[in-house]
């Protein structure tokens, strides 16, 4: 047996430029490449921000969390209470739910992630916890338990209170969490406008506040934010061509810097970065040569589809190189590891994967075991 390097070149062709000076205007902000992972940009990301309506992206992923466990449907209704009803008419954004309307979870979902309803974030909260006080709880131990481990909760909506307080990194955390968890109800984060058939009065039309979902460039939620203290801010998502980017952003001096500013935060993700597929769970990864089995090959996969992002015009420098002694031993189980494989960028270790058995193989008989190995003895052929 010996032990055996593979070095699989990855060919690829682009073409662009590497931006050397990129500044946002933001007091806080970071992106990401949502198939890599990886962090392409931060500013200040641990800096501690009221997340203001933010807020309700958590508070959307709870009622996403039950429905999803079959505790609760779009279809259920819940019933408006004079508390949720108030913020209908207090200048906050709102659904104008009426008190003693009985209003089902869908349309209070689309009112707080479309019209930004702090109304219906709380008869969401209520009928779901039986008070906004206990669904806060519930959205901070949601938080911890997806590693937002700088935040907490004290409301469904993000109205000024102390202690609902966050980061971009952990918003960022948040946004991952939802688009890849609840994909059949992020479309509802992409709908410009929302039309309820209100009880007792017209229909009420309202447009969605995230300003980039109207500059037809890809972008498909998230959720704005405002505070008088905060200024603004915006979680944002853009896809194209299969790649997704994720960026949030807090302290925009204004409506116009938040949009201006985080459209150029995903440019800059698009345009300087690629994302580079080094494998992906429907294929076999190498098939290595196997020794003493009843086949000659096994196939090997990796646990989970592996992007890699990379400044553009770079992908001579990645290298991904396999380490294994070949050949392989039978008897091989099912998943069983048989190698690890290294990936390099400009000559820096930047991961390392377990390479596993795609099939079960047997070892041969004793008898075919013998003739294999004397020949192996005398023609040193496996």
């Amino acid at each position: 047996m010996k032990k055996i390097y593979l070095i699989i070149l990855l060919i690829f062709l682009n073409f662009s430029s590497q931006s050397s000076e990129f500044d946002i205007k933001a007091k806080t902000a970071i992106l990401q490449d949502y198939l890599s992972g990886k962090i392409l940009y931060e500013k200040e990301p641990d800096l501690l921000i009221f997340p203001a309506s933010m807020t309700k992206i958590m508070t959307s992923i709870i009622a996403f969390d039950l429905i999803k466990k079959g505790h609760l449907s779009l279809d259920e209704k819940f019933f408006v209470s004079e508390n949720a009803w108030r913020l209908a008419n207090a200048g906050y954004s709102s659904m104008f739910i009426m008190v003693g309307d009985e209003v089902s979870v869908e349309n209070l979902l689309r009112g707080i992630i479309v019209a930004s309803g702090n109304d219906a974030c709380i008869a969401l909260a209520e009928g779901i916890a039986g008070s906004e006080e206990e669904f806060a709880v519930m959205m901070t131990s949601k938080a911890k338990e997806i590693g937002m481990d700088n935040t907490n909760f004290a409301n469904s909506s993000g109205i000024n209170a102390a202690n609902n307080y966050s980061t971009v990194k952990d918003i960022l955390i948040m946004s991952n969490y939802l688009i890849k968890n609840y994909p059949e109800y992020y479309k509802y984060f992409a709908e410009r406008e929302f039309t309820w058939e209100r009880t007792g009065g017209d229909p009420i039309t309202q447009g969605n506040r995230n300003p980039l979902l109207y500059k037809n460039m890809g972008v498909d939620g998230i959720k704005t934010g405002y505070l008088a203290y905060e200024k603004y801010s915006l979680a944002s998502s853009i896809i194209r061509n299969e790649r997704r980017l994720i960026a949030v952003g807090s302290g925009f001096s204004s409506k116009k810097e938040r949009s201006k500013q985080s459209s150029r935060l995903l440019a800059y993700g698009l345009t300087n970065f690629d994302t580079i597929e080094i494998y992906n769970k429907d294929n076999s990864f190498q098939e290595l040569d196997v020794w003493l089995g009843k086949k000659n090959k096994v196939k090997t996969h990796f646990e989970k589809n592996i992007f890699k992002t990379i400044k553009k015009a770079r992908l001579r420098n990645l290298k991904v190189i396999l380490h294994y002694q070949g050949p392989i031993k039978a008897p091989i189980a099912k998943n069983q590891k048989v190698g690890v494989v290294k990936i390099y960028y400009e000559d820096d270790l930047i991961d390392t994967l377990n390479l596993l058995s795609s099939e079960k193989i047997d070892e041969v008989n004793k008898f075919t075991k013998l003739l294999r190995s004397v020949n192996y003895l005398i023609w040193g052929d496996v």
